[in-house]
């Protein structure tokens, strides 16, 4: 844990180019640091919960703040980026904000309610399975609305 808050610290390098490390990190702080005070697993399992918020606050932050988490992604390989470029990506980080209030919300769900197996396996496997689900179908749909545009 001290390790942790001496990493986030030190890395300002870090801390520019990924703003959302620093709520994320102290939010991890926050939770082991709950595991160890109550001598209690649920710090930990709070940990899915903690990463999907962060994560769905810096995407609708990006939102509202320019550019998108997707755009920025989608000028590594396209700088030249159109406005219906810019409009898809919008739309997609909208999706991936929904998607996180939706698995952070299972997530927090299984980490009160149900038993380790339960937690474990759907932290563990299935939010990851549905991860790489949405990260698919959005590529197909990617494609086809490349190709529609190309036309």
């Amino acid at each position: 844990m001290v390790l942790l808050g001496l990493r986030l610290l030190l890395s300002k390098k870090l801390l520019t180019s990924m703003p959302w490390i620093k709520p994320a990190s102290i939010l991890a702080i926050i939770a082991l640091a709950t595991t160890q005070f109550f001598n209690s697993d649920l710090g930990l399992k709070l940990y899915p919960v903690i990463i999907n918020t962060v994560m769905a606050i810096t995407f609708a932050y990006s939102l509202k703040s320019g550019p998108t988490v997707i755009e920025s992604f989608a000028r590594i390989k396209e700088p030249d980026l159109d406005e219906k470029g810019v409009n898809y990506t919008r739309q997609v980080t909208k999706v991936w904000c929904a998607f996180f209030i939706i698995n952070g919300s299972i997530a927090l769900y299984t980490s009160l309610f149900t038993s380790l197996q339960t937690w474990t396996l759907y932290n563990g496997l299935i939010a990851y399975i549905l991860i790489a689900l949405l990260g698919l179908v959005e590529w197909l749909v990617r494609q086809k609305v490349k190709s529609n545009g190309s036309e």
